[in-house]
């Protein structure tokens, strides 16, 4: 049966989506205007279907669009494996591998192991994207990353994983502050103190949330930051506490305090499941588990 599309409409489809409108399609694809808008009626045509609400100045999907984008996503990913896969078989290799961090682990504990690999492995390319835990699953699973490290819980069980470390998440407070003499500070004491916490989707804030939950306490937000030199600088100056991985607060001025239920978290390296990683791919995954314990 002879297919009313072929890849190459597929992939001006879903620029069209992602980038909103004709125009951007066409920068983006570097080609003319009116090829996108010719290959987009000439898939209508053949589908029978409106894929595209046509304001003036914007562009929406239909619900058969919405439908069709799902499918051609999917079906573009495969293609781009199995080409690669062809390729390898040239003995052609990737060149870049693309790896989620997040913040914590990026700049306390892959840093070795990413100039390690890079010193096995001189031609390939390491693109390091820090972002939430769970905006990486998300671009794991849209295709924008090849592995990412994530939290290994409910929502990554979908994922391949291999795992990494198992770290303390520490209540860290200023050598001043009272429980910098204490052993261990209950959850609702650490409640009880304005808080210092990242935003949504790292797993940082999660955390935090999560315990907020099973004690019914509610958290005294007093500043919001991603950025670990700052959220370190605002507990240090005494105007809140937080929590970090242990290794992360190993610095003049700060204490690092258990929790009186010791709070700990498994890491592991994901990428989505039935993926193709490619030789790059798996050679940085065979190097970060044989080097694993150096984390």
């Amino acid at each position: 049966m002879a297919l009313p599309f072929d890849l190459r409409a597929l992939r001006v489809f879903v620029t069209v989506a992602d980038r909103a409108g004709f125009s951007a399609a066409a920068r983006e694809l570097h080609v003319a205007q009116s090829a996108i808008s010719q290959t987009i009626a000439n898939l209508e045509r053949q589908l029978e279907l409106i894929l595209f609400h046509r304001h003036e100045r914007r562009i929406a999907l239909t619900p058969e669009g919405e439908e069709l984008y799902a499918h051609a996503r999917e079906l573009l990913e495969r293609a781009e494996s199995t080409h690669l896969a062809m390729r390898e078989l040239h003995g052609l290799v990737k060149g870049e591998v693309r790896i989620g961090i997040p913040s914590m682990l990026g700049s306390y504990y892959f840093p070795p192991l990413l100039m390690g690999f890079k010193a096995q492995h001189p031609g390939i390319r390491l693109t390091v994207v820090e972002a939430g835990a769970r905006r990486l699953q998300r671009m794991i699973a849209a295709g924008e990353l090849d592995l990412g490290v994530v939290v290994d819980d409910e929502q990554s069980r979908p994922m391949e994983r291999r795992h990494l470390t198992r770290e303390e998440m520490v209540v860290c407070v200023p050598r001043t502050h009272a429980f910098a003499r204490r052993r261990s500070v209950t959850a609702e004491e650490f409640f009880q103190e304005p808080l210092v916490l990242f935003q949504d989707g790292y797993f940082h804030r999660e955390f935090v949330e999560a315990l907020s939950r099973q004690t019914g306490l509610t958290a005294n937000v007093a500043f919001q930051s991603n950025l670990i030199p700052l959220t370190k600088a605002i507990v240090r100056q005494g105007f809140g506490i937080t929590t970090f991985l242990r290794r992360v607060v190993d610095e003049p001025g700060l204490a690092a305090v258990s929790f009186a239920n010791p709070a700990w978290l498994d890491l592991s390296l994901a990428w989505a499941q039935d993926a193709y990683l490619s030789r790059a791919e798996s050679a940085f995954v065979q190097y970060v588990i044989a080097h694993r314990d150096a984390l």
